[in-house]
């Protein structure tokens, strides 16, 4: 069995087949699922598949956009802390930790009112990390 790697409270990833780099993430080990900010987002079908089309901004500072595409894998009911029931539309895609490759499920939802623009959740956490809340960045990739 391999032994589990401890991440801090708070930790920078990237999400290379986003093209979001260096990008602050915020464990939680109450929230079940993980999701990335994301302003402007649609479903749409084609050919009778499901498809999230986003515009993600490529950093704070920059006005630049991206446009990714990518199939939906399933669609969720989340319960948020508050009560509210919502549905989010799960994709499958690599966040670099440690300099190595994992595979999250993750969700888009608006987080600017957030200070965190990244959640990472139980269901990515769970088998491969220990959380150590006294710390931070301690899977900081270098390039």
């Amino acid at each position: 069995m391999r032994e589990k790697k401890t991440i801090g409270r708070t930790e920078i990833v990237d999400l290379p087949e986003l093209g979001l780099y260096n990008l602050p993430a915020k464990i939680d080990t109450g929230a079940e699922t993980s999701v990335v900010h994301c302003e402007d987002m649609e479903v749409i079908e084609q050919n009778g598949h499901a498809f999230i089309v986003a515009h993600i901004a490529t950093s704070e500072d920059s006005d630049e956009t991206l446009e990714i595409r990518l199939p939906v894998h399933r669609e969720r009911t989340v319960k948020s802390s508050f009560g509210q029931s919502e549905t989010r539309h799960i994709f499958l895609t690599k966040i670099k930790l440690f300099n190595e490759l994992y595979d999250i499920k993750l969700s888009f939802r608006d987080r600017s009112a957030m200070t965190y623009p990244m959640l990472l959740g139980r269901n990515f956490i769970t088998g491969k990390f220990l959380v150590d809340v006294s710390k931070r960045n301690l899977g900081k990739n270098t390039r």
